[in-house]
């Protein structure tokens, strides 16, 4: 089993790395985005993914916003191309937001996915560098990490800080996952990795989700690498966190171990 580790990248850098630049041309890549209620930062966040040098393709998922977020993000598409809408009926959660996204994206043969949130907490500009960290070889995921090097959140309170930090530690010290942001949701993978680890099989829908994506990654002998990022609290919008989430991701974790330890994970 394969040890997470630190990419060596300088949370700071812009520059786009020139791994990026040489298999952009020849691996398709999507970035998923799951919205609810995101007209005020949907169409600046795709013009800012757009505007980079070879910019991947996009995918919203959309859970049926009453504010009329696909209705922009389909607009932009007759426009754009390689912008896709992905409507869903119901809204049950981010993981199962991402979880349609992974499938449409493994059904259109897509070779990396990246996850990413609307309202610009994950910058666009370090979408190269995940990239980049991902297409190493042996590496199956790049997690844009929050705590790799240090505590790097800006515009959040200090209880949401701690929360935060503090929920990692724990997530670690139970599931002894060697990765110091656990939660995050900023992380590009390959395709394959959710073949391996079998995405129907997975449960927890909130902040959970990304805790159950990085565990089963991480049982099924995954290469885990975590990018320095600095994370950005969202300045439009209403957050989505709450504490049904939060109880979800304590006690998510808690059966999450109890399944590996009865070998019932997979």
């Amino acid at each position: 089993m394969h040890a997470a580790k630190v990419a060596n990248c300088n949370p700071f850098r812009t520059a786009i790395p020139f791994q990026y630049l040489i298999f952009a041309h020849f691996m398709r890549t999507v970035v998923i985005i799951p919205t609810y209620n995101e007209k005020e930062n949907i169409e600046g966040i795709l013009h800012a993914i757009f505007s980079l040098e070879n910019p991947p393709e996009i995918l919203v998922v959309d859970d049926s916003s009453p504010d009329g977020t696909a209705s922009l993000v389909s607009k932009m598409a007759e426009q754009h191309p390689r912008i896709h809408l992905l409507v869903r009926k119901t809204k049950d959660g981010l993981g199962q937001a991402y979880l349609a996204g992974f499938r449409w994206a493994m059904e259109k043969g897509f070779n990396f996915v990246l996850e990413m949130d609307a309202d610009f907490s994950h910058d666009p500009k370090d979408i190269p560098r995940l990239l980049s960290a991902c297409s190493q070889s042996g590496v199956d995921m790049a997690v844009g990490s929050r705590y790799s090097s240090g505590v790097n959140v800006v515009n959040w309170p200090m209880g949401r800080v701690l929360l935060s930090y503090f929920a990692s530690r724990y997530v670690r010290f139970v599931l002894g996952i060697p990765v110091k942001d656990t939660t995050a949701g900023f992380v590009c993978l390959k395709t394959e990795v959710l073949q391996k680890i079998n995405i129907d099989k997975i449960k927890l829908k909130g902040y959970g989700f990304q805790v159950e994506m990085k565990y089963r990654a991480y049982k099924k002998g995954c290469n885990i690498v975590e990018v320095p990022i600095i994370f950005t609290d969202r300045t439009k919008g209403e957050s989505k966190m709450n504490g049904g989430i939060i109880k979800e991701a304590v006690f998510g974790v808690l059966a999450l171990k109890m399944k590996s330890m009865l070998g019932k994970l997979s």
